[in-house]
């Protein structure tokens, strides 16, 4: 089967400062891959890396096969969407259209077509979105922003998307809201999804594998349930937790 996104030996340094050391990862095709670990383990550093948004200093990044580093920008954007994980600032006052719209720049000439319109609408519409097509983004709640952006990256029309802390500041219900659609996402759009995801039970529910980061390197990777367990998040985290299988699925429990 045809992988998504490879990463080989990837090595990536801030000046001198080492930040990622030989990180091996894959995202295949319809799937949700978590990238999990405590701040300053290389998590969006290695996201970034994904989409050249940083260029990696060794090893090889390729998607559909193809070597990131020969890539045009323009053609890794209409294959990887990313929604960063702060959401507010950066793009004056905006409506959702506009800010959705933004999505359909790898494919527009110099300025939108009817297409993109039509593709902008449709997308605002699958989402449950088009009501608040005329509000300005900033006065948004910060689930809906969320929406919004994984939205532009969905206009894109990339079969890949990469997401830095989607959950990041959000409550309990649009923690889930969120997550529900990513993983819907995959499954009616056949998108590969990879996220940042800090909470360690919501990986555990929605993420089919796991990669745990350390120092800059991948600690453990795989199955979900085989990533997450009490002895790697001691090692990782270095606290206590126990995994609760008591309710039909497992839990983390922090200790």
């Amino acid at each position: 089967m045809e992988m998504n996104v490879i990463a080989k030996d990837v090595i990536f340094a801030y000046n001198s400062t080492p930040v990622l050391n030989s990180v091996n990862l894959r995202l295949e095709p319809s799937e949700v891959l978590g990238i999990i670990g405590p701040n300053g383990s290389g998590k969006t550093t290695m996201l970034k890396c994904l989409n050249r948004i940083l260029s990696h200093n060794q090893g090889e990044i390729l998607i559909h096969e193809r070597d990131i580093i020969k890539m045009k920008q323009i053609d890794i954007a209409k294959q990887v969407g990313y929604v960063p994980q702060h959401s507010n600032g950066g793009y004056g006052m905006p409506t959702v259209f506009e800010v959705v719209m933004m999505g359909r720049r790898p494919h527009a000439a110099w300025q939108s077509s009817k297409r993109d319109e039509e593709k902008t609408w449709q997308i605002l519409a699958s989402m449950n979105l088009d009501m608040f097509a005329s509000h300005p983004f900033d006065q948004l709640s910060g689930g809906q922003r969320q929406k919004v952006l994984i939205a532009r990256a969905l206009a894109q029309e990339a079969s890949i998307m990469l997401l830095d802390e989607p959950t990041s500041s959000l409550d309990i219900k649009h923690q889930m809201d969120v997550m529900e659609l990513l993983r819907n996402l995959v499954k009616s759009e056949g998108l590969s999804i990879c996220a940042i995801v800090h909470d360690l039970d919501l990986a555990m529910k929605y993420c089919d594998k796991v990669v745990m980061m350390k120092d800059g390197s991948i600690f453990a990777a795989g199955d979900a349930k085989d990533v997450i367990t009490a002895e790697n998040i001691k090692s990782v985290y270095d606290v206590d937790a126990v995994i609760d299988e008591n309710n039909g699925r497992p839990h983390v429990m922090i200790l």
